[in-house]
């Protein structure tokens, strides 16, 4: 159902949609830690490292389709909150044909530069084979992650965060399925784990288009959409570019950072591998409320209601806050039995190496919600300049600060030390952009 974010209770208004969306990016999560805890448990820690080293590449590719996510849901939203719907079926159509075109670019790309880029971040031999057999299945998979991307946009731009849920609900309870079936029953391995992913996110992929085109087709419009505008490109562009460099560099810097952790051995990858399953759970959940603020705030800004976006803000703090406090609680106190579920017989490495990041990076879980409620606000009145800076600033302290403490006394703690100090220097230009910008203005 549609949702106009423009009236209502701002508080009630924005609990009610951003919850969804934190449960859908829970299950959506929920393919990685699958792959994870099928690879550790049943194939092996080698698998698991394999597969966690080969994540950080597919984290590029999903920079793209996210970037992408981010364009169309915001523009779209913008004209929705404006009832401009013409314009926002075009913005649609104008965002389906451009990531379509950028989709196939990046599968070229993954196909003849995949093992590069696995030896560019050093792949330890004995994880070679198995990291770049799942990356090559990862690639075949991408024109379904850039649509069903492209379908939650929508979805969250029309004010419906309850049906994207739905179907990550299915999709990821028959990824755990299809994931055991293919590596216990018919002995796949790290391919198994692979195929189970493609085979689940291809079927939430079509279901989210055809469900997309039924609810726009019931959208009554006075003339014909155009197919394509140069216009709306344009304006998709400018929000989708940004925030593909942002998501593209951190990824790059997870794969320097990668290289890093790579030299201290099979253990530390397996513990970082575990760990940062954990951690990006959280982060991602974070953003994808920060997404839902973008939303938001576009559609209130598109409809000139801008005290709604500064009521906005409080109720978004409010709103990490009371998720954060448990997440922080049950990652400094049970940190083991988490890394556990990954790893049937971890190493001494692996799991020390993972409980000393868990306990590191929860407490600051509270600093970098607040940074990602300012982005979502900032992405969501076109301010990228500034958002760019907040983000970048943090991804280059911490991978500079992970390659210099790293070959310190610290070790591999101090990459670990790293994140909280890019965080909150992040944090601090996100809230003071957020507060000292001329964001009433941007229409």
């Amino acid at each position: 159902m549609n949702k106009d974010l423009t009236v209502g209770n701002p508080e009630k208004v924005l609990w009610k949609f951003c919850l969804p969306l934190f449960g859908s990016i829970i299950f959506q999560q929920m393919y990685n830690i699958a792959d994870s805890w099928v690879a550790g448990k049943c194939i092996g820690e080698n698998a698991l490292a394999a597969v966690g080293n080969s994540y950080e590449i597919t984290l590029i590719f999903i920079a793209f389709a996210f970037g992408c996510n981010i364009g169309c849901s915001v523009i779209t939203s913008r004209f929705f909150g404006a009832k401009e719907y013409s314009k926002m079926k075009t913005a649609v159509s104008t965002s389906i044909l451009s990531s379509g075109i950028l989709c196939v670019l990046l599968m070229l790309v993954g196909v003849f530069c995949g093992g590069s880029l696995l030896s560019l971040i050093h792949t330890p031999a004995e994880l070679y084979s198995d990291s770049k057999l799942y990356l090559d299945i990862y690639i075949l998979s991408l024109p379904f992650v850039f649509f069903y991307n492209i379908s939650t946009g929508i979805f969250s731009a029309l004010g419906d965060s309850k049906t994207p849920f739905y179907f990550l609900v299915a999709s990821s309870f028959s990824n755990i399925a299809v994931d055991i079936l293919f590596v216990k029953s018919f002995h796949m391995g790290v391919s198994g784990v692979a195929w189970a992913t493609f085979l689940c996110q291809g079927m939430s992929c079509i279901l989210s288009l055809l469900v997309i085109a039924k609810r726009l087709h019931k959208i009554q419009v006075s003339d014909k959409p155009a197919v394509f505008s140069g216009d709306i490109f344009f304006r998709f562009i400018t929000i989708a570019v940004p925030s593909i460099l942002q998501q593209s560099f951190i990824s790059v810097g997870n794969i320097i950072i990668q290289g890093v952790i790579n030299g201290f051995g099979s253990g530390v990858i397996a513990g970082y591998s575990a760990g940062v399953k954990l951690n990006n759970l959280v982060i991602t959940s974070f953003t994808t409320l920060a997404n839902g603020i973008s939303n938001y705030t576009s559609q209130n800004i598109g409809a000139l209601k801008f005290d709604r976006v500064k009521s906005g803000f409080k109720a978004g703090i409010r709103l990490v806050w009371c998720l954060s406090f448990p997440l922080c609680m049950i990652y400094v106190l049970f940190p083991e039995a988490l890394l556990r579920f990954f790893m049937d017989t971890p190493s001494a490495d692996a799991l020390r190496s993972g409980i000393i990041f868990l306990r590191i990076l929860a407490p600051f879980y509270f600093v970098i919600s607040v940074k990602l409620v300012a982005d979502g606000i900032l992405r969501g009145a076109g301010m990228m300049k500034q958002f760019m800076t907040a983000t970048f600033t943090d991804l280059i302290l911490r991978v500079l600060l992970s390659i210099i403490l790293s070959k310190t006394a610290l070790g591999y703690t101090g990459i670990w030390c790293a994140w909280p100090i890019g965080w909150s220097v992040g944090t601090f230009l996100s809230v003071s952009f957020y507060r000292h910008g001329k964001w009433e203005k941007t229409t």
